[in-house]
């Protein structure tokens, strides 16, 4: 691909090696989430949210838990103006919510968002100016002393206002585009502003190193994070936040590692929704950490409702492959997923339910408010007699045999073939039904009695046949046999019984029991046929039935094509 030779290298390393984040193995506890979905300039969405938009989905951060929640830039946006202050005149900001505010170095701008926060109990004001060696060549074309100055003078306005104001305010700054930043220098002004603002062990200072632009790979950024919290002055009371975007597609990794490497606090939206390709997702970075048994301090236990609030307020989408949330991304197609799915939960419930360590599920999609109907087994022409058995197990209560899960699992996915379409769980078992199940004609049993002397059972059945209504007998060993036995010497039919299997049904009804049968025909062909019924012995019957039932309709339909 031409044109690769103009881009070069825009980041930089930190002055000595700092490594020591590959020690850890994983993300051991929380941090401080912080959501910025609320900022328009933040979100850069086509059609900004309403008032009514914001409202609504500052409860639904609420109700997961976040604990500290950007409400905007109002300063620069009038609906993000009056959206702070309806929260705050109206009391709408639980007690231990606080919100956050952004502003840059500039002195109208700092003064603006003073008066857009007070009144708020509790709130942070987010300062920030531009570091990057790009920018201050390119775009302030000012030396690092100048921007430096920036900095020191607006948190020292943060801090005079704060005191004249008597508002319960804490102060975070970034020194924005980090990541195109000289790590020393990054440093040198952050340690400038903390000089200024002397944070102590009650009122910590929140220090943001964000990933304006993704420029290296994640583990640069874990190497940069990890000299800054070594070196940076009263490190003990600082808390170092990250704010990465997601240019490079490596969001959530650089994020991880930046966890690893020291930092506290992660600023992010959900499902990485932002500005060109979008902030981290904190869905999956505080997923990834449930999934190792990690508590991530956010409540996803109903991603369905996340989805649906998040659509309607942003008018976004959330893909079908998005971690954790997308529509598809606990389905099994495939036959063998499918298998290894279906044979990991019967081991589960049988030998480990404490834990979860099913194949191909990092998480049981329960937790999320997600179904095994229609969001794990999922059955089209790629599916394979696992999945087909399990859902007809774990959804109705079918214990199929092992040889009829083969064929009925080729059967459905012939249907899928055919149709083009996915089978949903209610079409399988309706299609199960009427291929398999008390199939009653050509050979239609109307009744039947058993007598039982000695070793021996004499069966008795009333059939319809050809539109005759015919009783006949039969004696056998036991009653399937003896069934079998007046169907041979009456009816001219040559069959025999190959496999028989009966439960009671687990699922729907529990006073219901299922036969199986398996008949080997005049054609030597295997058939199988299911009876279903209260009484155990007309279920067996009804199977028989329907195997015989459906040889004779193959071997007609053959006989017809010829």
């Amino acid at each position: 691909m031409e044109g690769y030779q103009k881009y070069k290298r825009q980041y930089y390393m930190p002055p000595t090696d700092c490594m020591d984040w590959t020690k850890k193995e994983y993300i051991e506890k929380a941090p401080t989430w912080c959501s910025v979905d609320l900022r328009d300039g933040n979100q850069a969405l086509i059609v900004p949210m309403s008032l009514d938009e914001k409202l609504d989905f500052f409860e639904l951060l609420v109700e997961i838990g976040f604990k500290e929640i950007e409400i905007g830039f109002p300063a620069a946006s009038q609906t993000e103006f009056e959206f702070l202050r309806k929260l705050i005149d109206e009391n709408r900001i639980p007690e231990d919510v606080t919100i956050q505010v952004l502003t840059q170095a500039r002195e109208h701008i700092i003064r603006r968002t003073f008066e857009a926060v007070k009144g708020a109990k509790n709130a942070v004001i987010h300062l920030y100016n531009s570091t990057s060696y790009a920018q201050r060549e390119q775009v302030f074309k000012k030396s690092k002393e100048e921007v430096l100055k920036i900095a020191v003078e607006g948190a020292k306005l943060l801090k005079q206002l704060t005191e004249e104001d008597g508002g319960n305010y804490r102060f975070e700054y970034s020194p924005e585009s980090f990541t195109g930043t000289e790590v020393d220098y990054a440093l040198e002004v952050c340690n400038a502003v903390l000089d200024v603002w002397q944070p102590t062990a009650d009122n910590k200072v929140i220090i943001n190193l964000p990933v304006t632009v993704e420029m290296s790979m994640p583990h640069v950024y874990a190497s940069q994070i990890e000299y800054m919290c070594k070196h940076m002055n009263y490190r003990e009371n600082v808390v170092v936040s990250l704010h990465p975007h997601n240019d490079r597609g490596c969001g959530v990794a650089d994020t991880e590692m930046g966890i690893l490497a020291g930092a506290d606090r992660i600023e992010g939206t959900l499902f990485g929704n932002g500005e060109r390709t979008g902030n981290v997702d904190i869905v999956t970075l505080a997923m990834n950490m449930y999934a190792m048994g990690v508590d991530p301090e956010l409540d996803f236990s109903n991603m369905p409702h996340i989805v649906e609030v998040y659509e309607a307020c942003t008018r976004m989408k959330v893909g079908m492959r998005q971690p954790y949330a997308g529509q598809l991304v606990f389905a099994a197609f495939s036959g063998s997923h499918q298998d290894a799915i279906a044979k990991g939960m019967h081991y589960r419930d049988a030998k480990d339910p404490q834990h979860w360590t099913v194949p191909y599920l990092p998480i049981d999609p329960r937790d999320v408010g997600r179904v095994y109907e229609t969001d794990v087994i999922r059955i089209n022409s790629q599916s394979g007699k696992g999945g087909i058995g399990y859902m007809l197990e774990e959804y109705y209560g079918y214990e199929l045999p092992n040889d009829m899960r083969e064929e009925v699992g080729y059967f459905m996915k012939n249907v899928s073939d055919h149709e083009h379409k996915e089978l949903l769980p209610n079409e399988i078992n309706d299609l199960f039904q009427k291929e398999y199940m008390n199939v009653n004609a050509p050979y239609a049993l109307n009744d039947y009695h058993f007598i039982r002397e000695n070793d021996k059972v004499t069966c008795t059945m009333n059939i319809t046949y050809e539109g005759m209504n015919r009783y006949i007998t039969g004696v056998g060993n036991g009653r399937l046999d003896a069934a079998s036995n007046a169907l041979r010497d009456n009816m001219n039919l040559t069959f025999d019984i190959l496999d028989y299997k009966e439960h009671a049904l687990s699922k729907g009804s529990t006073s219901k029991a299922v036969s199986y049968v398996k008949i080997i025909d005049c054609r030597q062909k295997n058939q199988w046929g299911v009876g279903l019924h209260e009484d155990i012995i007309a279920s067996s019957v009804k199977a028989l039935f329907a195997a015989i039932n459906r040889a004779v309709i193959q071997k007609r339909a053959t006989q017809q094509q010829n």
